[in-house]
């Protein structure tokens, strides 16, 4: 099952991602739900790798999620579907970094070679810790 309907062949504006692209993945029929368009579940759990990422990168250190603030499903993903998950820092607490994941699906079976489209996105924070499990300053 594809998923794609005819509305979604029509061309749009391709959407510029936000944030560094920092996880890729293709969208396969073990991720889907009971419809058949992929698990939103899926996308969360790839969108707080791909956060944790960069958090982790400007921590110098281990992260770990402390709250996902914001997550919105702006479109469905479907089986085949590559889908990027960019991530930009958005605020820079004293323990915290709070990151801004754009998801973007790529379909490269409608309307021509390929085309992008913003699947969701999402406000995720991140706390930075020491060896011990604690809270430790971001530097």
């Amino acid at each position: 099952m594809t998923g794609h309907s005819e509305k979604n062949k029509t061309k749009r504006e391709q959407p510029i991602p936000r944030g560094i692209p920092t996880v890729r993945m293709m969208a396969m029929p073990a991720d889907t739900n009971w419809l058949g368009d992929i698990f939103g579940g899926w996308l969360m759990s790839h969108a707080d790798i791909a956060g944790a990422v960069l958090a982790y990168r400007r921590a110098e250190g281990k992260v770990v999620t402390v709250a996902v603030n914001n997550f919105l499903f702006l479109e469905p993903v479907f089986i085949g579907d590559i889908v990027s998950f960019y991530a930009e820092i958005d605020q820079i607490g004293t323990t915290s970094i709070t990151m801004n994941i754009d998801i973007l699906s790529e379909r490269p079976d409608v309307a021509g070679p390929y085309e992008n489209i913003r699947v969701a996105t999402a406000n995720i924070t991140y706390v930075h810790i020491d060896a011990d499990g604690n809270p430790d300053k971001v530097k």
